[in-house]
């Protein structure tokens, strides 16, 4: 362990925004639709805690972390 790998799936994100509030160093929004913006699809360890927030967070189920 020490880094993480994410994946978006951003066809079925709903633009809810809950990752974006747990982990905002890790996820954004597209200002036109608030579509999921992955900014690091390799975040350290330090942020496993706050990315397993964002994938159990997110309504559509479109975030997955697994260890890279």
């Amino acid at each position: 362990m020490g880094q993480l790998k994410v994946k978006v799936d951003r066809e079925k994100c709903v633009g809810a925004g809950q990752c974006v509030m747990a982990a905002p160093d890790v996820f954004d929004q597209q200002e036109e639709d608030g579509i999921v913006i992955l900014l690091d699809e390799s975040p350290d360890e330090s942020r496993r805690a706050k990315v397993a927030k964002a994938a159990r967070l997110c309504p559509a189920k479109v975030i997955e972390v697994e260890d890279a």
